[in-house]
């Protein structure tokens, strides 16, 4: 295990191979408070990274024994995370963006402005230690909800955690509603995989993909002869399923002589194959999902009263992505990593423009088109860095997207980008709600101390209301 040790400013490796310039940076650094190791080549730098975690590297480029460039591709894959700042006498747009493509944080020249310096130094200090802080509250999310393939962070997203804790160890029937692509299944999944039924069968049908004749057939199953096509008997999904979870996507699409089926089978646990004259009994879970409003088929008398309130006992509600865009970076490395293994590519990731573009998109599609967009600029692409040149046309194209981050400043790192992209956000809500604190946290879904906390942080002004609404502090 790497020895960490933390001085009040951070540790900083220095990787030169000119003397003067490794004891000027260590004593500037000292004195700034950072904790100061050296090494004088390529090699002396990685075998002191072996031993010991640093916060940030000052990397020089002409080294005795290999370009500073390549070696920072071997310092990023021995330390992903770690904030390398390439500095050199010999600085060009050439080397600048090199070094950016293998991952640099910054290209800093010689003579260097000490006040400068220092300053990059601290940002990439403070980088290291808020990108430790997330992978620790990730493993800490992780422990407390450890579901497959979901990703979010975002306050409507913890609640959806919270409920499936709390509903997946019993049998109560659940009802998933929300746009197409907002992972559906996945939640079912979730609910399955933390029930006492996870070690047996969970089975998904999408009942709008299947004609009404075929669809009964799938869930009941039917004996030899039922019908023209019935040369030999065949289970029905009910008994598949049994003591397992059955998950009917797309719900609202059941036609009505199957409705009626179906919510004999929810009350009686029990169901005749077609053809057949026994019934045989069943335990199973159900899950169902809709992308329209049931309640509205009722009204329309498309969709059983009956079965809707049989169905709608544990509702979950999905947002649709454009309503936790916090979530998209953490979304994105999911799917970079996932199509990069899948491809065999090294890993990816996403330029601050590219980010700001998947930030500013509406996702009409979801979390299903983000993944899309994803896999393909992790197969487009050819460099480390993926630039906004791999993202399809319906996120460059759109110059008025929702979320202009003008007050991000060029270049801006993925925490820059997401604080901007909060006080855009807050800023909005709060001028609609005519300033009241109150109201836009209701309105945003978070607590009201939280709102206040995101407030001083961002150093959103308050303006004075207009009209008598309350307000905090």
């Amino acid at each position: 295990m790497k020895e960490r040790q933390q001085a009040s400013g951070g540790s900083v490796l220095i990787v030169d191979d000119e003397v003067d310039v490794r004891e000027s940076l260590e004593t500037l650094l000292s004195l700034e408070g950072f904790q100061v190791d050296t090494a004088d080549t390529a090699e002396g730098g990685l075998r002191r990274l072996e031993r010991k975690a640093y916060d940030t590297v000052l990397l020089d480029v002409a080294l005795p024994d290999k370009s500073g460039l390549e070696a920072l591709i071997d310092f990023r894959r021995l330390d992903p995370q770690l904030p390398v700042l390439v500095i050199t006498a010999y600085g060009s747009v050439e080397n600048a963006v090199t070094a950016i493509r293998n991952g640099a944080l910054n290209f800093l020249t010689k003579p260097w402005d000490n006040e400068q310096l220092v300053a990059e130094v601290r940002a990439a200090v403070d980088r290291r230690r808020l990108t430790e802080e997330n992978v620790q509250l990730k493993r800490a999310l992780h422990q407390r909800y450890s579901f497959p393939n979901i990703v979010g962070k975002s306050e409507p997203m913890l609640k959806i955690f919270d409920l499936v804790e709390q509903v997946a160890p019993s049998r109560s029937t659940v009802l998933l509603t929300g746009e197409s692509g907002t992972g559906k299944e996945v939640i079912a999944k979730a609910f399955h995989a933390r029930s006492p039924r996870a070690q047996n069968a969970f089975v998904p049908v999408n009942t709008g993909s299947l004609p009404p004749e075929l669809l009964e057939s799938t869930l009941f199953g039917h004996v030899k002869g039922a019908f023209t096509s019935a040369i030999a008997s065949k289970r029905g999904l009910f008994e598949v399923a049994d003591q397992g979870t059955l998950f009917l996507d797309e719900i609202g699409t059941v036609g009505p002589d199957i409705q009626a089926k179906l919510l004999r089978v929810i009350q009686e646990r029990e169901f005749m194959p077609l053809g057949s004259n026994d019934t045989i009994k069943t335990d199973v879970r159900f899950i169902v999902a809709t992308n329209v409003d049931l309640r509205t088929l009722v009204q329309e008398g498309k969709f059983r009263e009956d079965l809707y309130y049989r169905l709608n006992v544990i509702t979950v509600n999905l947002p649709p992505l454009r309503d936790r865009r916090e979530d998209i970076p953490a979304l994105a490395d999911h799917f970079l990593v996932k199509f990069c293994e899948e491809n065999q590519r090294p890993l990816r990731r996403f330029s601050p423009e590219a980010l700001r573009m998947m930030m500013d998109h509406d996702w009409p599609g979801n979390v299903r088109e983000l993944e899309n967009v994803v896999e393909r600029a992790v197969v487009l692409s050819r460099d480390v860095l993926i630039e906004t040149d791999l993202l399809p046309e319906a996120l460059t194209s759109r110059t008025g997207a929702f979320l202009p981050l003008t007050g991000a400043r060029p270049g801006a790192s993925l925490f820059e980008i997401m604080d901007e992209c909060e006080r855009h956000v807050i800023t909005e809500m709060l001028e609609k709600s005519n300033w009241s604190q109150t109201e836009a946290a209701e309105q945003l879904q978070v607590p009201l101390s939280t709102l206040n906390q995101k407030i001083k942080r961002l150093n959103i002004e308050i303006k004075r209301k207009t009209r008598g609404k309350d307000s905090a502090a």
